[in-house]
């Protein structure tokens, strides 16, 4: 088991003067609770995260019909696909590891999470349970399944830069997702999102989104604190094609910088090392129907 009391929750919180002793980690204990047994069976994709040989840390997506991901005990859940051909994270599980899971479902805008270690067998992951725990809908869009595609996931194009297509893609994104991992707590797979333009592109090399409001527990910014390795993940929900990166990121606790950004509390930095691009790695087709209520407006940074 990891440690539950982490220094990186903690030291976050005592300088954003939220949280406390307890908050957090120390929360969740490693048991699948049997109310979220029916929503896991239900899924039709998981977003999970976790780190290649090399430490740099990726975001992906896998899917399949519901079913796929199976709960066998109150610790183990069976997910029966594997990342596309070409996917940083497609080979690294041949290994046990840690691993973040997210359950997302867009249609009610419900989530847990899933942290734990995985090991592949055969085409499917085994995953072993530290951490689960629910999420608020906060800042999820709701999107529904329009259909599924035949066609196959293309090759991966690989690159230490955004294109200028990649550019407009996260410019124009209101959600992406979110690896980090400290090792001695394990990894973690969340969410972000926001209006579309929440995410702003400073240069093909680096990015910057606002930290809005949450529920204080600073997961993923706390192994943040600790390792700075990061990897992103950008959907393109209509087509199914995936865009991630990887390197560090950085809190600016400038609040200069987080008044340009209606509702933030601070801002994130991500300097980017590389960037791989799947089209078709997912085979699920959604069709966008509403805005969270609560996403703070979009105003352009002068």
């Amino acid at each position: 088991m990891k440690n539950l009391v982490h220094e990186g929750e903690q030291a976050i919180q005592h300088q954003a003067g939220e949280g406390g002793p307890g908050w957090g980690s120390p929360m969740f204990g490693p048991d699948i609770p049997r109310g979220f047994v029916p929503f896991i069976r239900d899924q039709r994709m998981l977003v999970i995260g976790g780190a290649d040989d090399d430490g740099a840390l990726w975001s992906t997506i896998v899917d399949g019909p519901p079913g796929f991901a199976e709960p066998v005990d109150e610790r183990t859940v069976v997910i029966n696909a594997l990342p596309a051909p070409g996917d940083p994270l497609r080979e690294v599980f041949d290994t046990e590891r840690d691993i973040g899971v997210l359950a997302l479902q867009p249609q009610t805008r419900r989530r847990i999470r899933m942290n734990g270690v995985a090991r592949r067998d055969g085409d499917r992951l085994i995953v072993r349970t530290e951490q689960v725990l629910g999420n608020c809908p906060k800042y999820l869009q709701t999107r529904t399944i329009e259909k599924t595609a035949p066609q196959g996931p293309g090759p991966a194009v690989t690159g230490e830069e955004l294109s200028e297509d990649q550019q407009r893609w996260i410019g124009g994104a209101d959600t992406f997702f979110i690896a980090s991992l400290s090792p001695e707590h394990g990894a973690d797979s969340s969410h972000r999102g926001g209006m579309p333009g929440f995410v702003t592109v400073v240069n093909p090399r680096k990015i910057v989104w606002p930290d809005y409001a949450g529920n204080q527990f600073y997961m993923t910014l706390g192994n943040m604190h600790l390792n700075p390795a990061a990897g992103l993940l950008f959907l393109d929900w209509e087509n199914g094609h995936t865009l991630q990166l990887t390197g560090r990121g950085r809190i600016d606790w400038n609040p200069a910088a987080a008044q340009r950004y209606p509702g933030a509390l601070r801002m994130v930095e991500f300097d980017i090392a590389e960037v791989v691009q799947i089209d078709h790695a997912s085979s699920l087709r959604w069709a966008f129907h509403a805005y969270s209520p609560v996403n703070p407006p979009v105003r352009v940074p002068s």
